[in-house]
């Protein structure tokens, strides 16, 4: 029982350590504009998972195109979902009730 006990603690201080290893450095600085849904750090994390589906969607739909017509270009497959990705999360942040703002 007392291992168990050590066990649970040290997991738990473990994930308390790694918690601050999170990268957001890049992250934009979420404003409020209108009566927020959820805190920045949630509603940053929700959106950024929208527009990671967002970016595998956006190449599932060029890899079809590019089946269909033949045309495949590595660099127009990128732009294409890295715009999409980027719609989709000012859409959400939007939609959230605030704006982002670049660190550029």
């Amino acid at each position: 029982m007392k291992t168990r006990i050590v066990g649970v603690a040290g997991l738990v201080a473990m994930m308390a350590a790694l918690a601050g290893c999170i990268d957001r450095a890049n992250a934009p600085v979420l404003v409020p504009v209108a009566s927020p849904v959820n805190p920045p750090g949630v509603t940053h994390s929700l959106c950024v998972s929208d527009a990671n589906a967002m970016y595998d969607e956006a190449n599932k739909q060029y890899d079809l195109r590019a089946q269909m017509t033949g045309h495949r270009d590595a660099v127009e497959r990128e732009t294409n979902a890295s715009g999409a990705a980027h719609r989709q999360y000012l859409s959400c942040v939007a939609s959230q009730g605030y704006r982002p703002l670049y660190a550029n």
